[in-house]
């Protein structure tokens, strides 16, 4: 369980360099535990939303189609494990015999691992969960959400718009809901703190099949994916098809 005194103490400012140095410690393990789980789970694709949604909810029954689509196409399906659109994501990869996984933050409430995981690891820290989240995945599909989905969409869109990632397909879900959001990008492109040719960056569609046809397009095409890692036995390492 994450110790949030601890991690508040941190964020105040400059402790004594043995607790800076314990905590960096504590981060390269999160890391290495977040390797060693994930490295072998294959091209994934990450999506992003509200853990809040239930099963009746007309997004939570469209993530779970547009990932059942995406996982048929050869990727894992990776979420931040928990509920609402997550689990419907990792729901929609296991209901078509595709790869499930989840990078679970750790949290006092609402975060719970979801029972369609074929592999999770939990992670105390919310920015080497997002790192995970990015690390492993060709493309994203966003659905509607809260702070956490927000923060998770403009961190994959600012990290192509800089060229610190590849330019990886990004597909946005509802356009009602994220409305005002739209036009607030359009605001930041009139005010020039972005560029016009940084809404190229995302798509923005409620067409589920349009959504599953951008996501191959640019990312398995460009790229040339293939499912090439193999586990080595001498490191304890284990392939995600052996555990399904």
């Amino acid at each position: 369980m994450l110790n949030s005194k601890e991690e508040i103490k941190f964020l105040k400012g400059p402790q004594s360099r043995l607790a800076d140095l314990w905590f960096v410690i504590k981060i390269m393990i999160e890391f290495i535990k977040g390797f060693r789980k994930l490295h072998f789970v294959g091209p994934c694709i990450t999506i992003f939303g509200s853990a809040r949604f239930k099963e009746d909810n007309p997004f939570y029954q469209s993530a779970r189609s547009v990932s059942s689509k995406i996982a048929q196409l050869g990727f894992t399906i990776m979420t931040g494990g928990g509920g609402g659109i997550m689990e419907a994501a990792n729901r929609g990869a296991k209901e078509v015999g595709g790869r499930s996984v989840g990078c679970n933050i750790e949290l006092p409430f609402e975060q719970v691992p979801n029972a369609y995981l074929d592999r999770s690891v939990d992670i105390q820290y919310f920015f080497v969960r997002k790192v995970m989240l990015l690390k492993y995945s060709y493309g994203f599909v966003v659905y509607p959400g809260g702070f956490g989905t927000l923060d998770e969409l403009f961190e994959s869109l600012t990290l192509i718009q800089t060229q610190k990632i590849d330019k990886f397909p990004v597909a946005i879900y509802g356009k009602g809901f994220h409305k005002e959001l739209l036009e607030h990008i359009n605001t930041m492109v009139s005010n020039g703190t972005i560029s016009p040719d940084d809404r190229h960056l995302y798509l923005i569609s409620e067409d589920e099949q349009e959504i599953v046809d951008h996501i191959e397009k640019y990312s398995i095409h460009p790229f040339g994916l293939k499912y090439r890692h193999k586990p080595m036995w001498v490191l304890w390492e284990s392939n995600i098809n052996n555990e399904k």
